[in-house]
């Protein structure tokens, strides 16, 4: 009579591979991770700072850019300095509100935080308006000096005494403008005149396609590139 075979590990045949048994593992990680995950991504890109159009928090100072940009016509580039020359719009330094505010109105209350900042050095707590995600690579310069204005993103801040968000800066609304991009295109010298028009019919459909074609803007492939925002 044969001798039976001893039933040991290394003589069992499996239906299944091996790695199943890590399938069960996997899938309860996931569920797990993605729970996790979901209200992070929501939290990001669907705050109030990036999707809500209307969002103003409340800031230290009652700054009025209808006052400044709109009665007074200071160019947005006086205070917001490099943003035709880097990917940041900066926030001014008090330095530059007291370039003013030394004479003009100094014993203000409203401006009691301005003057308290130029005594103590310590920078004025502004709070963000528009504040893109991090997973978003945007850069200003490569906008301002291509025709985009600043109306397009933030609005007209020059009729704003509370600068509110007026564009919901979704994924979906910047990709409306890579694919067609000569709709928002203006003459570099207009670019903070936030009242510029184009002109009406034909005759402005024609300006954006010659802007785009003067300021060398690539066609839509490489605009609504995943890399071209998210690197």
């Amino acid at each position: 009579m044969a001798e039976e075979t001893p039933d040991t590990p290394t003589n069992r045949r499996f239906v299944f591979p091996r790695w199943t048994n890590y399938v069960l593992l996997i899938l309860v990680i996931g569920a797990v991770g993605g729970g996790l995950y979901m209200p992070v991504l929501a939290e990001l890109g669907a705050s109030p700072r990036t999707l809500a159009v209307g969002y103003a928090p409340p800031q230290p100072v009652q700054f009025s850019h209808a006052q400044h940009a709109g009665q007074l016509g200071i160019d947005c580039r006086y205070c917001h300095v490099g943003v035709d020359k880097g990917p940041h719009s900066t926030i001014p330094p008090t330095q530059t509100c007291m370039n003013c505010h030394s004479s003009v109105k100094n014993e203000s209350p409203r401006l009691e935080p301005v003057r308290e900042s130029w005594k103590t050095g310590k920078p004025i707590g502004w709070a963000r308006i528009h504040d893109l995600p991090d997973y978003a690579y945007f850069n200003h310069s490569a906008h301002v000096n291509r025709g985009v204005s600043c109306v397009s993103c933030h609005g007209r801040v020059d009729q704003m005494d509370v600068v509110a968000q007026a564009q919901p800066l979704s994924m979906s609304w910047c990709l409306d403008c890579h694919r067609n991009p000569e709709k928002h295109l203006r003459p570099l010298g207009e670019i903070t005149n936030l009242g510029w028009k184009p002109p009406a019919g034909e005759e402005g459909v024609k300006l954006g396609q010659e802007l785009k074609a003067q300021y060398r803007i690539r066609d839509a492939a490489y605009m609504t590139a995943c890399s071209t925002c998210h690197r």
